[in-house]
């Protein structure tokens, strides 16, 4: 009886770690699925199986990013104040909005005024009242957010973003702003 105990404990165990191993890709899978990644240039589009996104990105990156999903809105979204950097997408790397283009909407996701090139994102050909315009990067195909007609000046457009789906990357030292910020003279 206990010989078979312990058989079946070892099954077991051999089952467990056989899924948490096919779970949790090896660091070598993801260091390959990121050199692909990084060899193909930022003017070229990103095609990723669902299988790499998942090594690359996390849970919560994953279900906004490749599942269309919407992460809850925090203060994460409009806490970091950054005036001279690019967001560009957590996917792919693709520059998607100036740091000078952000606003406080107080929507808890961060917000910008417009994107850093109109080809940098794609928009979708639907729109609701409720959810807008779905917006993709146009590179990885990636879901970001939303975008909204009631936005501030001078384009009048909110372009409601997942954090998750953004990484910031501050400019270097002694860059001068791209463009002027949305809020600077707002009260």
């Amino acid at each position: 009886m206990e010989r078979t105990v312990q058989f079946l404990l070892g099954v077991t165990i051999c089952i467990v770690l056989s899924a948490c191993f096919r779970a949790h890709p090896s660091n070598v899978d993801v260091a390959q699925i990121r050199a692909k990644l990084d060899a193909i240039s930022l003017d070229q589009k990103v095609d990723l199986t669902n299988k790499e996104w998942l090594v690359i990105l996390s849970p919560q990156q994953f279900y906004v990013m490749r599942r269309a999903g919407t992460e809850l809105p925090s203060f994460s979204g409009n806490a970091f104040d950054h005036h001279n950097g690019t967001y560009v997408c957590s996917a792919c790397g693709n520059p998607l909005y100036s740091a000078e283009t952000k606003f406080n909407s107080g929507t808890g996701w961060p917000s910008f005024w417009q994107p850093i090139r109109k080809e940098a994102i794609h928009e979708s050909s639907t729109s609701s009242a409720i959810f807008g315009v779905e917006i993709s990067c146009a590179r990885c195909g990636s879901h970001l957010g939303h975008v909204f007609n009631d936005g501030p000046p001078p384009t009048g457009l909110r372009y409601c973003m997942n954090a998750v789906a953004l990484t910031y990357r501050e400019a270097s030292p002694g860059s001068a702003p791209a463009l002027p910020r949305a809020d600077q003279n707002r009260p």
